[in-house]
């Protein structure tokens, strides 16, 4: 690997940018899990399609979240070398619109069960 370019930053800032990516993969594993705990724990409650399609759309969602976590943290950990503004990304809407979304399946899954 070539010699990061940049200069080297307060090794707080490095320090915080590593423990929110692991912060990112602590989510994405919890979202994972969650997803494959739903696919075969959670009763079919009236609809078994809503079912499977939260487990999997919570696997999905962990599974991107994992893959973005290192490139947010790259191009975090670069800017801070450069001294550059930090970077925006996806991580965050995307997290927002899967978890509304899987919210939104379980509330039916409730209101259909009952």
């Amino acid at each position: 690997m070539a010699e990061p370019e940049g200069e080297e930053p307060d090794y707080r800032f490095t320090l915080a940018n590593e423990r929110t990516f692991l912060a990112w993969v602590r989510t994405a594993l919890a979202l994972v899990a969650g997803g494959v705990a739903v696919w075969q724990y959670l009763p079919d409650l009236g609809v078994p399609a809503l079912r499977g399609g939260i487990g999997i759309a919570l696997v999905v969602l962990g599974t991107v979240l994992a893959g973005l976590s290192h490139h947010r943290w790259r191009a975090t950990q670069r800017a801070i070398r450069r001294s550059e503004p930090l970077p925006t990304g996806i991580g965050v809407p995307l997290l927002a619109a899967g978890v509304t979304a899987v919210a939104l399946g379980v509330l039916v899954l409730v209101v259909v069960g009952r």
